[in-house]
């Protein structure tokens, strides 16, 4: 199994980051891949229940499900369809307020059905992360 962990920290507010980053569409950047909403949440456009169809270049695209979501706190997902070399996948992503500003711990985890194959799509999946978190508080 990988395991990726990233913390940032943003100049703005919780609230702002959260309502940017929990807004399926604005993550195609972060991921370097083209998302479409699948579906809205249960009780919220972005909440629980809600889906999002992920592409990255070639190749069939994954359906990742909201399956918890706390305002200005928290979010986790998990890939609930489509075609895909992971199993298992499970991301988190938690914000928290900080005196300058927020501060977000997003984890994934998740194996696949090659050997090795999870540890060289984590290199690249954080990398595109990593990039697409640096420019949030320009954007947000």
């Amino acid at each position: 199994m990988a395991r990726i962990e990233i913390t940032q920290d943003f100049t703005l507010p919780v609230q702002r980051v959260y309502a940017y980053l929990s807004e399926h569409e604005n993550l195609g950047p972060l991921l370097g891949a083209r998302i479409t909403r699948v579906r809205d949440g249960d009780t919220s456009r972005n909440g629980a229940g809600s889906a999002r169809l992920v592409k990255v270049g070639p190749l069939p695209g994954v359906e990742e499900t909201v399956t918890r979501a706390v305002p200005d706190e928290l979010v986790d997902y998990r890939i609930t369809g489509g075609s895909s070399p992971l199993r298992e996948h499970r991301g988190e992503v938690r914000f928290t307020a900080t005196p300058s500003g927020s501060r977000l711990v997003w984890t994934i985890r998740f194996g696949a059905v090659l050997p090795l194959l999870d540890r060289v799509i984590a290199l690249g999946l954080e990398r595109s992360i990593r990039k697409g978190l640096a420019q949030v508080d320009a954007k947000a």
